[in-house]
């Protein structure tokens, strides 16, 4: 089935539902959220549509003349809360909405940067964010906008006036539980679904994917993804996912990590919701022997059921917080004189892999960063091919109250890619992946659960292996895996990626840069400073016959929290709360 007709069939969907209440007329439709990729006149989803390519069919800005793009306008955040601000906005009939640090969402006039309502989030004492206190963005439907807090709460906001039209607990934020993610919104046989993940992945939280009702939030379906624990459709027990005890040792399930706080996408022409899985906790591996099932994964599932289609597990038995929440994109695969549904992820572990998209098939994997040290590659069924000697030590067979052996290990555990989502460009049918180049001394501890406490059983130094550059910016050709430019950057790279049919990528840096490349060179053609590190993830869309680029600029998020010697090397970049909004100047008539 193709998109244009899964559009329409899904509108067909929201106009047999609308009378029951769940989708008003006014706003946004699922049709519209479905067809967001071809629609340059908005922004409707995290992803530049539901596959979550980033790639904007918008030509007017192109290498010629790029070099005058210039701001438009700034909107500042506010007050003290600066932060990371790791949210890509969205751009619905003049107005944009953009969530910022510390669970806050703003609705700014898109031509001026006038702030028209704002909503905070009244958080309690005792949150436990693991990797700063970011949000990664909105969805919208309808006359609502939809985003998560950090006390593990789902908020439904009036578009227009910003009021609160229902809030709903996802889970505990004492035992660590948390939501940081942009939510996805599916269609169904019943109609459109609000789809979420949970945060919390140093916690010891289980991972789940969770559907609701966007008119009122109430819960469609859960489906866990560790092994041993069965989901709700209807508020009733449904299936077990996998099998009790297969690959997980005892209980340990029950504490098994496998967060997914990266958020999804959708794939209309299969009808599936793709969702990758965080770690297995603690990071000790040795604690819970077997592939730990399904976390560092990315999962398949039917959006009317929320069962399991198909599931890949990129690194089983992960001893290095391997997370694969990665975001898996859907594309088509042209090799060998065929065309694949495939998808692509670049995973944390420093593997880049093509998956056949209607079952999970493996089709390759190949290294996007240099010198990995924990596999020696990946086997013919997509099973890493292991180093044990990069494996942190047994700490049960140390000396009395010492650590395992420690090694060093490549990548970090930060990853050879981490959250900031790479683009696709059906222009030239590259994927432009923001990737890091650094290692980590790792070492193992013992650890017992314990209820809102940091488990990991492990510590770690994180250093740079290059002197020249930690961040690297990579165009991969999918077919081969082949790394056709590469931009290096001294600094680590924490923002997400655009590519555009004017055969631009648009990129941010954490020294405060908005940069332009070249798609088919890697060149670099336009940069302008923010004030602050981005880390958030760029956007454009047309305007009264203009193109405009958009981008959140603010520096935080994980690396200067938990990057040890890296954090040093960059301890000095201002911190900041802003959106920068950028387009070509008019010309102006010579007197």
């Amino acid at each position: 089935m193709t998109i244009r007709k899964f559009a329409l069939a899904a509108l067909s969907i929201v106009s047999l539902v609308a009378g029951v209440g769940w989708v008003h007329a006014e706003g946004p439709t699922i049709a519209d959220l479905l067809k967001d990729q071809d629609n340059p006149k908005s922004v409707l989803t995290n992803g530049l549509g539901v596959q979550g390519q980033r790639f904007s069919p918008l030509d007017r800005l192109n290498r010629n003349n790029i070099k005058g793009l210039v701001p438009a306008w700034a909107f500042s955040f506010g007050g003290e809360k600066q932060r990371g601000q790791e949210a890509q906005p969205i751009v619905y009939d003049g107005t944009i909405y953009v969530t910022a640090s510390y669970s806050r969402i703003f609705a700014v006039e898109s031509r001026t940067g006038e702030k028209l309502w704002e909503y905070e989030a009244r958080l309690p004492e005792g949150i436990l964010p693991c990797c700063d206190v970011v949000n990664r963005g909105a969805a919208i439907l309808g006359d609502k906008v939809f985003f998560g807090t950090l006390d593990a709460r789902l908020v439904a906001l009036d578009a227009k006036t910003g009021k609160v039209v229902w809030r709903k607990k996802i889970d505990d934020f004492e035992a660590g539980y948390s939501y940081t993610a942009a939510p996805l919104i599916v269609p169904s046989k019943r109609g459109p679904l609000l789809v979420t993940g949970v945060s919390g992945g140093e916690f010891g939280a289980v991972g789940r994917v969770e559907a609701r009702n966007p008119e009122n939030g109430e819960l469609v379906w859960s489906r866990p993804v560790i092994e041993g624990f069965v989901g709700l459709l209807d508020g009733k027990p449904s299936t077990m996912t996998g099998k009790a005890g297969e690959t997980w040792p005892g209980e340990m399930y029950k504490t098994g990590g496998g967060a997914t706080w990266l958020g999804g996408t959708y794939d209309p022409e299969t009808n599936l919701i793709f969702f990758g899985t965080g770690n297995p906790a603690p990071w000790n591996s040795y604690t819970r022997p077997g592939d730990n099932r399904w976390t560092a994964s990315r999962l398949a599932l039917d959006p009317d059921t929320g069962e399991i289609k198909w599931a890949f597990q990129t690194t089983p038995h992960d001893g290095w917080d391997f997370d694969g929440v990665n975001e898996f994109i859907s594309f088509d695969l042209k090799k060998n004189g065929a065309t694949v549904k495939a998808g692509a992820t670049a995973d944390r572990n420093g593997f880049f892999y093509v998956l056949d998209r209607t079952n999970g098939k493996f089709l390759s994997a190949t290294p996007f960063v240099k010198q990995i040290t924990w596999a020696k590659g990946i086997g013919p069924d997509g099973r890493p091919i292991y180093n044990e000697e990069s494996r942190p030590g047994d700490p049960s067979k140390a000396e009395p109250g010492k650590p395992g052996k420690s090694v060093f290990s490549v990548p970090s555990f930060l990853g050879g890619k981490n959250w900031m989502p790479m683009a696709y460009s059906k222009q030239t049918g590259l994927f432009y992946v923001p990737s890091n180049e650094w290692g980590m001394d790792i070492w193992n501890e013992p650890i017992t659960y314990k209820k809102g406490a940091a488990f990991l059983g492990a510590g770690f130094t994180i250093k740079p292996i290059f002197e020249d550059h930690i961040g690297s910016l990579k165009a991969i050709d999918p077919a081969t895996g082949e790394i056709k430019w590469e931009y290096k950057n001294k600094a680590p790279l924490w923002g997400g990626v655009l590519t555009t049919a004017g055969g631009l990528v648009f990129m941010g840096t954490p020294e405060g840069y908005l940069k332009a490349f070249d798609a088919k060179t890697g060149e670099e053609l336009w940069k302008f400073n923010t004030g602050s590190g981005i880390v958030g993830s760029p956007i454009t869309w047309e305007q009264d016959g203009e193109q405009w680029v958009g981008v959140v600029s603010g520096w935080g998020g994980a690396v200067p929290l938990w990057g040890g010697e890296v954090a040093k090397l960059i301890k000095n970049i201002s911190q900041g709360g802003s959106m920068w909004a950028f387009k070509l100047p008019k010309t102006v008539a010579a007197k």
